[in-house]
């Protein structure tokens, strides 16, 4: 039996990540402020991660083969992280992000090599603890915790850089209902004037791609992204599959400046799930779960 810790994430494909190491027969305990208990059959510790007293109190001398971090955003969060769990697991996974590579805009999917977490400039002096100032920077919060992480001395970590994540009926974003809210309404999709694809990947596959990773022993960071890039439009003709109505009676509206659709970009950028698939994860295509993950969603809405 083996002791996991999940810091956080105990929803969407957190849930779905604990189901899988509890039928494994793992003993998880999932660290969170109290605010939710765990799943059923996995135990609870409440502390407050970013207080590094607490969290090193409420885990008092416990040790775990792998600790999965489904809730660190900032490189202060990481350097408590580290500083507390050195010498207490073997294996460290921070959830990461494909928006690490923001900075990006290529028209071939991109490797893990294009951003080298040792390169990073840290900067914990900037307002890390204000929520607005994490929520706007958030692909930069992701790429210093992973600096963080990754500098020496040598830690055994594992940063999952994962693509957009869609599907099952407890999506709590409202990304998807956006789009039925438009094509419900007829009113036009903001998008960029220029309007790049992306990269995805199913709810049930990121939590199949976790669960994998605690099982591994390799290091350092890794993409996580079904095969086959979507498009706005892509999205879209799911949606409106889903509603039963016509994609190609949706409206677009191209915007230079201001909010644009939750699922559209200006720039483009693939991720290279090579490492992944040479390690031996197989990831699907997007075309083989879109119009479920899709429906599953709209169920909900």
């Amino acid at each position: 039996m083996r002791e996991v810790l999940v810091i956080g994430g105990n929803r969407y494909f957190g849930k779905r990540l604990i189901a899988r190491l509890l039928s494994a027969g793992d003993r998880v305990t999932v660290l969170n402020r109290g605010s939710a208990p765990p799943p059923p059959g996995a135990l609870q510790l409440i502390a407050d991660r970013d207080d590094e007293a607490s969290l090193a109190a409420a885990l008092g001398g416990r040790t775990f083969d792998v600790v999965v971090d489904q809730v660190c955003y900032t490189p202060r969060q990481a350097a408590i992280a580290r500083r507390v769990f050195t010498g207490r697991t073997a294996r460290y996974v921070m959830t990461s992000t494909v928006e690490v590579y923001e900075y990006e805009d290529s028209a071939d999917p991109v490797g893990e090599d294009v951003l080298d977490p040792a390169t990073v400039i840290v900067t914990p002096q900037l307002p890390w603890h204000e929520p607005e100032f994490v929520a706007e920077h958030y692909g930069e919060g992701k790429r210093q915790a992973e600096a963080v992480f990754a500098a020496g001395p040598d830690f055994p970590y594992v940063a999952v850089r994962v693509a957009h994540v869609l599907g099952g009926a407890d999506d709590f974003t409202g990304r998807l209902a956006h789009y039925a809210d438009r094509i419900r309404s007829g009113e036009p999709v903001a998008v960029p004037a220029t309007n790049r694809p992306a990269t995805y990947i199913d709810v049930e596959e990121i939590a199949e791609f976790l669960f994998w990773v605690t099982r591994q022993d390799f290091t350092g960071p890794v993409n996580a992204a079904s095969h086959g890039p979507l498009t706005t439009e892509d999205i879209v003709a799911a949606v409106a599959a889903a509603l039963g109505g016509d994609h190609r009676a949706v409206r677009y509206r191209p915007v230079e400046v201001g909010a644009v659709s939750p699922f559209s970009f200006a720039r483009s950028y693939g991720m290279d799930t090579a490492r992944a698939e040479s390690l031996g994860f197989a990831f699907s295509h997007t075309e083989s779960w879109l119009p479920r993950a899709v429906a599953e969603t709209m169920g909900a809405n």
